[in-house]
C-alpha cells in the first residue's frame, strides 16, 4: 500500500537517483531549486517540489536524498546531493547533523544558473551562487533550533538542549550571513515575515504556499469510522500539540478525535490514532471529518487548507500561520490558546453547519497555479530587486 504521514503525496519504495555535485564550478540551464534535505513527508518538502514543478526546474539540490522516505514526485526531477563526507553518518536523519550542515551547504562550489530558488528552513539559503545568478530564498521559517529552541527541543534530552545552546552563537552568525546573501527573500506567512524582520533585518515579501492535494482523487474509507469526527494531521513533533488534543477529547467522550501522522499510542476510547495512511484514505478523512483541528504553532500550516479543499472547515489555534490560512467564520474557527480547556471550549462552541462551497472557494485562493505565478513574478522582476539583501550585507560589513 502507498503510505503517507500527515498531509502530502503517497510514497513508494523507489531507487535512489541522487548524484553528488561535482567538486568544481557547476552550471545549469534555467532555474535550480535547492532544499535543506529530502528525507521526510512534510509541508516544506512538498512546497520544494511544487517550486520545481511550477518554475520548470529540472534539478533539485539537497544535502541528503532518501527517495523511499519522501514524496514520489521527487522522481520527476534530477535530485542531486551536495558532496560532503561529514553528512554520510547522518544519512538516515540529517537533523542530527546540526554541527555540520552549515559547513556542508556553504562549501558547495558556486552554482551558476538563471536563478537559484532556495527552499529553506535554515540551511539551503547558505548555498553559494556564481556571479550573475539570481538567488531567491523561500523561507519556511528562520531556523527553529536557533530562534525558537523551546519549541524545537520540547521533549528532547538535556544533552540535546545543552548542545544546541552551545552551538547557537556560531550558527547564528553563519545563518545571518547566509540570509543576507540572497537577492530576494520571501516568507511563507505573515508571522514568518515578522520573524525574518526581527532576526535578519530583512523585509520579506509574503508568498503563501500552495494547496496541492487532489480533492477530486479517489477515496478509500477507513474502517470503523462514521462521519462527524474531528481530524488532526501532524508529524510527531512536540510543538504540534497532539497531546493537548488527546487530553481535551478525553474530557469530551461524546466527541471523536482521529489522529493521522503521529505514532499510535494508548489513549481514551474516543481518540483513534491511525499513524500513516494512504493518500486515498487521507482524502476520505478530509471529506468526512466535521473539522480539521490543530493547536500546533505552525509557520504556515497547510492541513486546514487541505481540509478546506474538500469543503471541511478548520478549528485551529489563533496563532502563527493559521492567521493567514484561516478566514474566521468563512473557512473555520479559532481556538484561543494551546490548552486543554481552550480546546474543550472551542469544540463545544464549534458551529454545526458550514457552507461547504464557500469553504472550498477559500482553499482555491491558495492554488498551485497562483503560487507559481507569484514566484515567476519575483524572478522576472530581478532587475528591480537584485542586490536588495546583498546591498544590506555590504552596508553591514562596511
Amino acid at each position: 500500500m502507498q503510505v503517507m504521514p500527515a498531509d502530502g503525496f503517497p510514497t513508494d519504495s523507489t531507487e535512489s537517483t541522487a548524484r553528488s555535485l561535482v567538486s568544481a564550478h557547476t552550471a545549469f540551464d534555467g532555474i535550480v531549486v535547492a532544499h535543506d534535505y529530502l528525507t521526510q513527508h512534510g509541508g516544506a518538502e512538498r512546497v520544494a517540489l511544487q517550486l520545481a514543478g511550477q518554475l520548470d526546474a529540472t534539478t533539485i539540490l539537497t544535502s541528503v536524498f532518501r527517495p523511499d522516505q519522501t514524496f514520489t514526485q521527487a522522481a520527476d526531477f534530477d535530485v542531486r546531493e551536495i558532496e560532503s563526507a561529514l553528512l554520510r553518518p547522518f544519512a538516515s536523519d540529517p537533523r542530527k547533523a546540526l554541527p555540520f550542515l552549515a559547513h556542508a551547504w556553504s562549501h558547495v562550489p558556486p552554482v551558476e544558473a538563471d536563478a537559484v530558488v532556495c527552499s529553506s528552513s535554515g540551511w539551503a539559503h547558505g548555498l553559494p551562487v556564481a556571479e550573475g545568478t539570481f538567488k531567491v530564498v523561500y523561507c519556511h521559517n528562520p531556523a527553529r533550533w536557533l530562534y525558537q529552541r523551546e519549541d524545537y527541543t520540547r521533549g528532547a534530552s538535556l544533552a540535546v538542549r545543552t548542545a544546541l545552546a552551545a552551538l547557537s552563537p556560531s550558527l547564528r552568525r553563519w545563518d545571518a550571513t547566509a540570509a543576507l546573501s540572497a537577492d530576494a527573500y520571501l516568507a511563507n506567512s505573515s508571522v514568518v515575515a515578522d520573524r525574518i524582520r526581527r532576526v535578519y533585518g530583512i523585509e520579506a515579501q509574503v508568498v503563501h504556499p500552495p494547496v496541492s492535494i487532489d480533492a477530486d482523487g479517489p477515496q478509500e474509507a477507513v474502517d470503523g469510522l462514521d462521519d462527524g469526527f474531528f481530524l488532526t494531521v501532524a508529524r510527531p513533533r512536540g510543538y504540534k500539540g497532539t497531546e493537548v488534543l488527546r487530553e481535551a477529547f478525553r474530557r469530551m467522550p461524546d466527541e471523536q478525535l482521529v489522529v493521522v501522522g503521529a505514532a499510535d499510542r494508548d489513549g481514551p476510547p474516543n481518540v483513534r490514532g491511525l499513524g500513516e495512511v494512504s493518500e486515498s484514505q487521507l482524502r476520505w478523512l478530509y471529506a468526512h471529518a466535521r473539522a480539521l483541528t490543530s493547536v500546533s504553532h505552525e509557520d504556515f500550516g497547510l492541513t486546514p487548507l487541505e481540509a478546506n479543499a474538500f469543503g471541511t472547515p478548520s478549528l485551529v489555534l489563533r496563532a502563527g500561520g493559521f492567521l493567514d490560512s484561516t478566514d474566521e467564520g468563512v473557512s473555520g474557527s479559532f481556538i484561543a490558546a494551546d490548552t486543554v480547556t481552550a480546546v474543550v471550549d472551542a469544540v463545544r462552541a464549534f458551529p454545526v453547519s458550514w457552507n461547504r462551497d464557500t469553504v472550498k472557494r477559500h482553499a482555491g485562493r491558495f492554488s498551485a497555479d497562483a503560487f507559481g505565478r507569484r514566484m515567476r513574478e519575483v524572478i522576472d522582476r530581478r532587475g528591480r530587486v537584485a542586490g536588495g539583501t546583498r546591498a544590506l550585507r555590504r552596508r553591514a560589513v562596511a
